[in-house]
């Protein structure tokens, strides 16, 4: 058994954070008169360090970005509302998703604007990698997430081995 697997599983909703929410201003706003997608992917990375940081019970870093994906902008006047929650805890890391959503000002319908998959590790006090507890899904969409990060995980894993034997093959 593995230090991980020694961790008591934690629940998705103990870490996850619903609702956190961003009133855009005009510096907020791109050329476009749109909310500048480099403000959003930066509120998203603390978002989800949030999360990763309470799942694991303490420091975490972020590794990767995948998948960030644009589905439609946010406006002057928007509020941004963003959840976020750990779909998957391997041995050191997890996999936070993050959804953004927009509405206008004094509420209304929302518009789904992004979607986002980051990966943290843990760090012990030495900043070396530690262990993280198991994810415990519950619901059918947790159960959803937590197959499909796996899937994720192994695309990303690939791929990095693919780099790895191109640039290996070029030296």
């Amino acid at each position: 058994m593995n230090d991980a697997q020694a961790l008591a599983p934690r629940a998705v909703a103990d870490s996850a954070v619903r609702e956190q929410v961003y009133l855009v201003f005009p510096n907020d706003l791109n050329a476009n008169d749109t909310v500048f997608g480099g403000m959003i992917m930066a509120q998203m990375d603390r978002l989800a360090a949030v999360v990763a940081d309470r799942h694991a019970g303490g420091v975490t870093v972020t590794v990767s970005v995948d998948a960030v994906h644009f589905m439609a902008p946010a406006k002057r006047g928007d509020v941004l509302v963003m959840h976020a929650a750990v779909n998957r805890a391997w041995n050191t890391s997890m996999e936070v998703g993050v959804k953004v959503e927009a509405e206008a000002v004094g509420g209304g319908a929302r518009r789904h604007i992004l979607s986002a998959y980051l990966t943290f590790v843990a760090l012990d006090a030495n900043g070396r990698p530690r262990p993280v507890p198991p994810l415990r899904p519950e619901t059918e969409d947790e159960k959803r997430r937590y197959t499909e990060a796996e899937l994720r995980r192994r695309a990303r894993l690939a791929h990095a081995e693919e780099l790895k034997r191109l640039r290996a093959a070029s030296s």
